[in-house]
């Protein structure tokens, strides 16, 4: 059976690395190409869109796929929607692998916000040192708040930069330990910590050392995504994958 996995995580990386092994699965895992050098795989991939749920549509029909996974960032709300679609549209087999969110533990200080945007006005009038780990696409918003001098953490160098006069850029790939990102912090003497809520171990440390540090940080929020078969763990998804597969072949598929 053919398997499309829609990734760009950890978890689409752990999963198709699992159902690889397997001799009775041919296993394709698709990243949208936001990175300019993406990690090993290690299973066959596929960089790039598909031009939207209809032709995400089109692929799963052309290529036999039997089974569709989501297992992309949790802030891809377009990338979900077309593949709730598109899995509508031909009747694939679909689930969704979301990691769970973190939640606040004693000593957290957050501000929920719902979006970017409500992210830059939450940092207030006053001139503070912020560290921007929402990923580049997504920074252009604090722009709005020129007063405040940016720490931004990257997997790729930001081009154009901030149009704002006190930036400064890292550029590196996690996972990122709890001990480092404290004093990355500590060094660039830090106040706030803008983050998105991506759940996970991989970008986790950041908000361990706000806290151990008593750094407030402004969460943004998940975005809506559509209510699908989901799985919160890689396990969880192996199993649903078996089942899957135990019930296709008594049916003969």
């Amino acid at each position: 059976m053919n398997i499309l996995i829609l990734g760009g995580t950890t978890e689409a990386r752990q999963l198709a690395g699992a159902l690889a092994a397997r001799d009775d699965l041919a296993v394709t895992l698709s990243l949208a190409g936001r990175t300019a050098s993406p990690r090993a795989q290690g299973v066959q991939t596929r960089i790039g869109g598909f031009g939207g749920a209809e032709g995400l549509a089109r692929h799963i029909r052309d290529e036999n796929i039997g089974l569709l996974i989501d297992a992309t960032h949790p802030y891809a709300d377009t990338i979900s929607a077309n593949a709730f679609r598109a899995a509508g549209e031909t009747g694939v087999r679909f689930l969704a692998l979301r990691r769970a969110p973190w939640t606040k533990r004693p000593g957290d200080d957050w501000t929920e916000v719902g979006t970017i945007a409500e992210a830059a006005k939450a940092l207030g009038a006053k001139p503070v040192r912020v560290f921007l780990a929402v990923g580049r696409k997504d920074i252009a918003p604090f722009e709005t708040a020129p007063q405040h001098a940016y720490l931004v953490r990257s997997v790729d160098p930001i081009d154009p930069p901030l149009a704002v006069p006190n930036a400064t850029y890292v550029t590196a790939r996690g996972p990122f330990g709890e001990a480092d990102d404290r004093a990355l912090l500590e060094r660039h003497r830090i106040e706030i910590v803008v983050s998105k809520n991506s759940g996970g171990e991989a970008t986790y440390g950041k908000i361990a050392a706000a806290r151990a540090l008593g750094i407030p940080v402004v969460m943004v929020r998940r975005p809506l995504l559509p209510e699908a078969p989901s799985a919160e763990t890689v396990e969880e998804a192996l199993a649903w994958c078996d089942h899957a597969l135990t019930v296709a072949a008594m049916r003969g598929v």
